[in-house]
């Protein structure tokens, strides 16, 4: 799998909701493997299913930041909830931006909800790096980039 750069146009879609029935199938199963691989090849610590061309509402973090946090590293069909009112700035890039880094405003805290690779239901409070990856991941779910901030 190749990592897409700006400006192809799937990084700028909102990406289309993944069915419940699909993941507890297993279709996606090689597609988390592969977007894991990928990711850590280039030194990533997120990575959206829109960055390696697939219109699906996806992402995955990096399997320690998951381990640390005690949460999952596969989000399907994402939304945060809620923002807290408390922020902070930090540099931040992109795979799909090589050699781009920008200070970005965001909340210190988010709650996601999500679905899990096997489509159970998943609730997350996060706060510091995990939820700034959250935030980052989420935009791109939403066609944005750290070039849009």
């Amino acid at each position: 799998m190749e990592i897409l750069k700006i400006p192809k146009k799937i990084l700028a879609k909102k990406l289309e909701p993944v069915d419940p029935a699909d993941l507890k199938s297993g279709k996606y199963n090689e597609l988390f493997e592969e977007m894991h691989k990928d990711m850590i090849a280039n030194n990533g610590i997120g990575l959206a299913a829109n960055q390696v061309g697939e219109d699906l509402a996806i992402f995955i973090i990096d399997k320690n930041l998951a381990i640390d946090n005690n949460v999952p590293d596969i989000y399907i069909n994402p939304e945060i909830t809620e923002y807290s009112k408390d922020s902070d700035e930090m540099e931040e890039g992109c795979l799909s931006i090589p050699e781009y880094y920008v200070s970005i405003k965001r909340s210190r805290k988010v709650k996601i909800k999500a679905l899990d690779k096997n489509g159970d239901k998943i609730k997350i409070k996060a706060k510091g790096l995990l939820a700034r990856v959250f935030q980052h991941e989420t935009d791109h779910l939403n066609g944005v980039t750290i070039k849009d901030k």
